[in-house]
């Protein structure tokens, strides 16, 4: 009997657990994740804020939990992109396309994304458990190997230079991040003039053009 009510607890906060991640995702995708607040999340599951904090440690934690399901998505989304019959450069550029395209399209994966990777590592890891941490390194994991495995074929065939591929993968997936905002911005800042600044608008199509040129340059060092 004992083990029962136990395992009914167990179900019953798990799923607890699924409805709060839900909610932050559905309010993430509708209105960013930059603006979300604890007690929207907490109206959105129809409990009181406290309850949240019995599942997750913190904002940094629920961020870092919701984040693992875009990371996914991510890596599903990656593999579909690739032909695998293709020249390493073209998977390479097959594979930034589909991340920039991924990311306008989810505003909300780039603002998780970027909160987390702009704090210091211990800081993060002081700040969420470690099952989380280890749930959102798999995610991160199973998109940069979709890259990785690309480098190491580039590099075997001589069609790249030599390098930690798994390091270069990840100033990859950073430097995507970064793309991808200005891909949402779709907005240059020039000069008209010594002294005025002018914004020029730039097409989705030619940042992508000049992130592939931009990635593959780099595989090839």
């Amino acid at each position: 009997m004992a083990t029962d009510e136990a395992t009914t607890t167990t179900d019953r906060r798990s799923a607890r657990r699924q409805e709060i991640l839900a909610a932050t995702r559905q309010l993430f995708d509708a209105n960013g994740a930059r603006d979300a607040q604890i007690e929207d999340i907490a109206r959105a599951v129809g409990i009181n804020r406290a309850i949240i904090y019995r599942h997750f440690s913190g904002k940094e934690e629920l961020f870092a939990a919701t984040l693992v399901g875009y990371l996914t998505e991510l890596s599903e989304t990656l593999a579909d992109a690739v032909d695998d019959a293709a020249a390493p450069a073209v998977r390479l550029e097959q594979l930034s396309d589909a991340m920039i395209e991924f990311g306008v399209e989810r505003p909300a994966f780039v603002d998780c994304a970027l909160a987390l990777v702009r704090r210091p590592g211990d800081e993060l890891m002081a700040e969420v458990g470690q099952p989380v941490m280890i749930s959102l390194g798999q995610a991160m994991w199973s998109s940069l190997t979709r890259v990785v495995q690309v480098l190491e074929d580039g590099m075997a065939s001589g069609d790249f230079a030599d390098a930690d591929p798994v390091l270069l993968s990840n100033i990859l997936y950073t430097q995507a991040l970064g793309i991808i905002s200005l891909a949402m911005l779709q907005l240059s800042v020039g000069e008209s003039r010594p002294g005025m600044p002018v914004g020029a608008s730039v097409p989705l199509q030619e940042i992508k053009r000049y992130a592939r040129v931009a990635t593959v340059a780099m595989a090839r060092g």
